[in-house]
């Protein structure tokens, strides 16, 4: 296989044409120290990116308070018509944003573009509040008084976004935090900096005012905590794992503040005896195999029923050996490679343990046929059956190709398996008789239930996890009004006789 191992991303005249640099308070800025960004495709380094520290932080959020001021007093036209000229801006350079995620993420292209679509739609949707009511006047108590209650803007937004899509949830979080009237300071995954900058770069070229979105790339533990623990930060909002939301939502606690949290995700897929078993079959594969398995509301576990198991499990193998693995830059690539080293090393481990609980590979484990020398992060795509629900492949995210399929035998059960684990954020259910599929989405603990269908969530939904998954979301009307908080205004007007 021949990899492109030399994406045009950094030519002169491109979005990171100069050379990856974080915007702070308005200002394009490097650092003596930098951090490595590696092509997963490749395993070798082709970049660096700053390493901020306090000072940065300080610096941004004191000009993210001084920007926010005069654009919260914008008309919410203005500020749509700001984000209308980011979206033709991306359309412009939607395949460049493409390549870029590709270099730094190692889904395929084809994959990328879909994410570029994603980052327009969830612009789109926050411009398009310019038409929304916006508080509410209740009834007073007494003539020649009114009772207003407003949405007005947070303030300073913190946004922790994750490296699985670079740029689609630099946009989920940008966009309605924009919108609202407030200031916004991203700090992007050490591993996928570069989407965050160069989307940086166009909301700038469209006339985003200086100080009001920052960029500040670097460690976690340095620039996040800094971040998170500043005075002046007024709602955080977080795409990442259970482990990390956790530790932020203790920290914020402190502060008091809103906090936003869109965590990991164990979704099951339920396939009942009745249902239309090729659509499983291939909404199964979709699901789990979608940017080489590491989206949160990943097909992570699939319970068929028995009367049907040995066809399924038959037919989905059939098409994972068919999955054609190679360099996400080829339009007929169908998976790409694991992001990083550390995470092709957590999946092989979950399913050597497996294996050694009783677990049998019906199919891939391991590196891919043919690439077993490949430096590249490269995962085969992995089918596993003789699990038991208790076993740890199934009850923890795995974040990876990999699927144990378990067989089960009546609804209880099923239901019983899909709520066994902490976490609660998407759930799949196929079958044809409408009474068993609403009764699953009344007892399913997840924030969102797909009934014979798979995702993407679509951005006028609500986005949300229950249990470990997390609190709240950023999409759609609900998820735009978490940018806002409501000031209640009471006002007499009759006058003194």
């Amino acid at each position: 296989m021949t990899i492109n191992t030399s994406p045009p991303i950094l030519a002169e005249g491109s979005l990171l044409g100069d050379g990856p640099r974080m915007l702070v308070g308005g200002r394009w800025r490097g650092t003596e120290a930098t951090r490595p960004v590696t092509n997963p495709t490749t395993g070798a380094v082709f970049t660096t990116v700053p390493s901020a520290d306090s000072s940065h932080v300080d610096e941004a959020v004191a000009a993210a308070l001084q920007a926010q001021r005069e654009w919260a007093h914008r008309p919410a036209a203005e500020r749509a018509a700001v984000l209308a000229e980011i979206v033709r801006l991306v359309r412009q350079h939607a395949e460049e944003l493409a390549a870029i995620v590709v270099a730094e993420q190692g889904k395929t292209i084809t994959e990328a573009r879909g994410e570029i679509q994603g980052v327009i739609a969830f612009f789109d949707f926050a411009l398009s509040q310019k038409y929304r009511t916006e508080g509410e006047v209740v009834t007073a108590s007494s003539a020649q008084r009114q009772l207003i209650v407003r949405e007005e803007p947070l303030g300073v937004v913190v946004a922790i976004i994750p490296w699985n899509f670079p740029a689609a949830i630099f946009a989920r979080k940008v966009a309605p935090a924009l919108m609202t009237g407030n200031a916004i300071i991203v700090k992007p995954s050490d591993v996928t900096p570069l989407s965050s900058l160069a989307l940086a770069r166009i909301c700038q070229q469209a006339g985003v005012p200086d100080g009001l979105l920052s960029v500040l790339t670097g460690r976690g533990s340095v620039v996040g905590t800094a971040l998170i623990d500043h005075p002046a930060t007024a709602m955080i909002t977080v795409t990442g794992s259970t482990r990390a939301g956790v530790d932020i939502l203790e920290r914020a606690a402190k502060k008091v503040i809103p906090v936003s949290l869109e965590l990991g995700g164990k979704a099951p897929f339920i396939v009942f005896g009745d249902a239309d078993l090729p659509r499983a079959v291939q909404d199964a594969f979709e699901a789990r195999f979608m940017n080489c398995g590491q989206v949160c509301t990943c097909n992570e576990r699939t319970y068929v029923h028995r009367s049907v198991f040995d066809e399924f499990v038959a037919q989905f193998v059939e098409k994972v050996r068919g999955l054609r693995v190679g360099d996400p830059m080829d339009d007929e690539s169908q998976m790409g490679p694991k992001v990083s080293g550390e995470e092709w090393s957590k999946v092989d481990e979950m399913v050597r343990a497996a294996v050694a609980a009783g677990a049998q590979v019906e199919v891939g484990g391991g590196r891919p046929e043919g690439l077993d020398e490949d430096p590249g992060f490269w995962f085969a795509p992995t089918v596993l059956t003789g699990v038991s629900n208790d076993m740890d492949i199934v009850q923890q995210e795995v974040f990876g190709p990999v699927l144990p399929i378990v067989p089960f035998d009546d609804y209880e059960e099923v239901i019983q398996f899909a709520n066994s684990t902490p976490y609660g954020l998407t759930a799949y259910v196929y079958t044809t008789d409408i009474r068993t599929a609403m009764q699953a989405t009344d007892d399913l603990a997840f924030g969102e239930v797909y009934v014979n269908r798979v995702g993407p969530e679509e951005v006028a939904g609500f986005h949300t996890g229950w249990k470990m998954s997390g609190l709240g979301g950023d999409d759609g009307h609900h998820g735009f009004e978490r940018y806002t908080q409501r000031k209640t205004v009471y006002v007499d007007y009759s006058g003194s006789d």
